[in-house]
């Protein structure tokens, strides 16, 4: 029998996706293609998006899965196949994907982590909400359009001061 780690039901997990053009901007340039793939897994495999951030050639996310499941994974893959499916194609695809059909959009693997607990979940949102000054995006948090900080600051769930000195008007909703 294969190994096969234990999935947690109900679990919510940090993860991260890589575009495979890692120099590009293909999230960007098609988040509306993103948006809807998001939409239509979730309408099929429920989930919360707790957060969210899209920068030009990687997202990073909290997902919570219902109570009863734990596949995240199959979630993840069909988030990347609704995307590749919508963006037309065009990409650079390598020897290895080309034999097997496959699109040269995102990298095979991603990354996940388990959220142990509620501080590891709030350095989880705040490293998200972050990661565009991180990158050099923009000089603050409020300021990039492509994070769910917009609905963390509406909500009152962070200080607007922790996301933006001057405020946001931008609707970083993303498939809600």
């Amino acid at each position: 029998m294969k190994y096969r780690r234990s999935d947690t039901p109900g679990a919510t997990y940090f993860l991260t996706l890589n575009a495979a053009d890692r120099r590009g901007q293909v999230l960007l340039d098609h988040v509306d293609c993103l948006r809807h793939s998001f939409r239509q897994v979730r309408a099929r495999h429920p989930f919360v998006l707790d957060a969210v951030v899209v920068l030009p050639e990687h997202l990073h996310m909290l997902m919570t899965l219902p109570r009863e499941d734990a596949d995240f994974a199959t979630r993840v893959m069909l988030i990347k196949q609704g995307f590749s499916r919508l963006v037309p194609k065009g990409e650079c695809v390598n020897e290895s994907r080309a034999r097997r059909g496959e699109r040269g959009l995102w990298q095979r693997r991603y990354w996940e982590h388990l959220i142990r607990d509620e501080a590891d979940f709030a350095r989880h949102v705040e490293y998200i909400h972050f990661n565009p000054v991180k990158h050099g995006w923009v000089e603050r948090p409020g300021d990039w359009p492509y994070s769910s900080i917009h609905l963390f600051v509406s909500r009152g769930l962070l200080d607007a001061n922790w996301a933006t000195a001057l405020g946001s008007t931008a609707d970083g909703s993303f498939g809600e």
